[in-house]
């Protein structure tokens, strides 16, 4: 047996000082040749974890070795198989917490660098304009609505689509993606890349209606009155939650939702853009997640002096994915740990000034395993800022489920669903962040998968489909 190699292909990077300035890919992806060599490190085990760690359930050892074979098309194909959006995933999944954590080499050094070949391989079949559309079943004469096209959502349709089914996705925004468009800067996840896999989606079929708000411009007992069969929400988890303190409502303090909405859709604090985002030079963004450090990071490309990231618990406990407050670090982001806000001040204008905090301690661990905060008495003191960016997570907009009736919901907003995505309501489904409240990209994508198999054997069982919708 060949000896194992432990250490990874690093993957280049631009320069934080370059990179700080401007809204390009950070990441710069392998090379052929760094791709061919990560990819020579996976030892085929015969067990494949890695797949098991998949939420979609890719064929992680069949895809690389096509790779490593020279076989990138066929790579391509495998991984279409299950991830129809692969390029996306290869960039923002997590896979240092799921296949890679259960590559047989992360016990002993570095794992398979998974994501990073995942995106080669997407780059390289998008950058060469190859790809197949995979064949689809014949039509079952069968509708299906979905609501929301982010990657639940074009997950669901796209297999539905191939399974013979005629599929609409509802999307409220102007431009299809979901948070995958307007949550993730561009030094992230580039808007062509989004562009490039929706065009694939559509490409098997999937009409998209723009600027359509589902629970307004349309309701869904209006939706099966049109002639669909089965509904699936996929509507996200768009409203921002606060922190509740006194002065929360000055001007200049914006939720994470809104500021990178303005900068990733309007392309606010870019030159040659006329949309406004005012904006202070010293800017305070209040969490610890990767929403956190997008919106960090997007401050200093908008012109900020001085950006910090404040956070009631230490690095070490922050919810980010590691290279993301790396990326953050290198940039030049401040990380002010063990610090809560307590109350924020503001000029004559009422514009924030200023935020009083408390210094923190961590005490036993909560539900989650993570140390507790605990606010150390007496130890109120003064930052001065002139804009905060809320991050402290989102819950799902309660407009569908207010405008659904028999649509039952969680306390906390999200949509009650069963193992296979099921809610409540007779032929109505949901997954992704509407039903688990805010989570990951392959994590939706997978409820997304889940949803289409139970909506594709119901609607290929006997049933009867004129009328309102009965019971499943």
């Amino acid at each position: 047996m060949a000896e194992l190699n432990l250490n990874r292909v690093e993957m280049p990077r631009q320069d934080p000082v370059v990179r700080s300035g401007n809204f390009l890919e950070v990441a710069l992806g392998y090379r052929e040749e760094e791709a061919l060599a990560e990819a020579a490190r996976c030892i085929q085990c015969p067990k494949h974890p890695c797949t098991g760690g998949c939420p979609v359930g890719v064929d992680i050892p069949e895809f690389i070795n096509a790779l490593r074979n020279g076989h990138t098309a066929e790579a391509a194909r495998i991984l279409k198989k299950k991830n129809k959006l692969p390029g996306i995933c290869g960039r923002v999944c997590p896979q240092e917490t799921q296949c890679e954590k259960s590559c047989v080499l992360f016990r002993r050094g570095a794992p398979v660098a998974i994501g990073r070949l995942e995106r080669y391989v997407a780059d390289w079949e998008r950058r060469l304009g190859t790809g197949d559309v995979p064949q689809k079943l014949p039509s079952t004469g069968k509708k299906v609505a979905v609501v929301g096209s982010g990657p639940a959502g074009l997950t669901c349709a796209a297999d539905l689509a191939v399974a013979g089914h005629e599929i609409t996705i509802f999307e409220a925004l102007h431009l299809p993606g979901g948070v995958l468009i307007y949550g993730i800067p561009e030094f992230r996840l580039p808007g062509a890349v989004i562009e490039h896999e929706v065009n694939y989606i559509k490409a098997l079929g999937v009409e998209i209606r723009l600027d359509w708000v589902v629970g307004n411009t349309t309701a869904v007992d209006e939706l099966f009155a049109q002639g669909y069969h089965a509904v699936f929400l996929g509507t996200g988890a768009g409203l921002p939650m606060f922190l509740n303190v006194p002065g929360e409502s000055f001007s200049g303090i914006y939720s994470a939702n809104e500021f990178l909405t303005r900068i990733n859709l309007m392309h606010a604090g870019e030159p040659g853009y006329d949309t406004p985002l005012p904006m202070g030079k010293h800017v305070a963004v209040i969490g610890g997640g990767n929403v956190a450090m997008d919106a960090a990071r997007c401050a200093l490309r908008a012109g900020a002096e001085h950006v910090s990231i404040v956070y009631r618990r230490t690095q070490a406990e922050a919810p980010t994915r590691a290279e993301e407050l790396e990326n953050a670090l290198e940039e030049g982001v401040d990380f002010r740990a063990l610090t809560n806000p307590i109350r924020f001040l503001a000029n004559a204008r009422g514009w924030v000034s200023a935020m009083e905090c408390l210094k923190m301690e961590l005490g036993e661990p909560d539900a989650k395993g993570r140390r507790r905060p605990v606010s150390v008495p007496g130890s109120n003191f003064i930052i001065n800022v002139d804009t905060v960016v809320i991050a402290l997570g989102t819950t799902p907009n309660p407009l569908v489920p207010a405008t659904t009736p028999s649509l039952a919901t969680h306390p906390e907003g999200t949509i009650v669903v069963d193992g296979n995505g099921r809610t409540t309501k007779p032929r109505v489904w949901a997954g992704g962040d509407a039903a688990t409240g805010a989570a990951t990209v392959i994590s939706a994508m997978g409820a997304g998968r889940t949803a289409a198999a139970s909506i594709n054997a119901f609607l290929n069982t006997p049933n009867d489909w004129e009328g309102p919708p009965s019971s499943i």
